[in-house]
């Protein structure tokens, strides 16, 4: 499968220069960062968490785990947990569960980024697929993410 269209199509609507890099099949960001031969900082995983009854995108370095305190300081102390495979399968359509990308504008969605992405020159994405990833300038997040929220989210593992 190759990377969605509507992927590419916001890709090549805001103009941001992109790379699309093939790899062995992987399931998570680790294994990505082993396969790519790059540091687990270079390498972004998309959490998707229930919000009352909105689905929120949040990304974060894989080497890093979500802090539920912190996002929850952030949102107000609303009501958080991960999204179920089954809600993410019937309202996120078009990419693999575990290989979405951070784009949660695509679905209607609100993104939120851990400030850590912003210190990498360079961030690699999920592309949709467990063999594909999208290699981006970090800067140009904010392009394709018009609306995301930049915070302290995430912990070290």
């Amino acid at each position: 499968m190759p990377v969605p269209k509507k992927i590419i199509n916001l890709l090549e609507k805001t103009k941001v220069k992109y790379e699309i890099i093939q790899h062995k099949t992987v399931f998570t960001a680790f294994d990505k960062s082993r396969t790519l031969k790059v540091s687990e900082k270079k390498v972004g995983k998309t959490v998707i968490l229930k919000i009352n009854n909105s689905l929120v995108f949040v990304l974060i370095q894989s080497n890093k785990n979500l802090d539920f305190k912190k996002i929850k300081k952030k949102l107000k102390g609303e009501k958080i947990k991960l999204a179920s495979e089954k809600l993410i399968k019937n309202r996120i359509k078009g990419v693999k569960v575990g290989a979405i990308p951070p784009f949660g504008n695509l679905w209607k969605c609100q993104t939120l980024v851990d400030n850590s992405i912003k210190k990498e020159k360079e961030i690699i994405l999920n592309g949709g697929d467990w063999n594909l990833s999208i290699k981006i300038a970090t800067k140009d997040l904010k392009k394709l993410i018009p609306d995301l929220i930049f915070g302290s989210f995430a912990k070290k593992k």
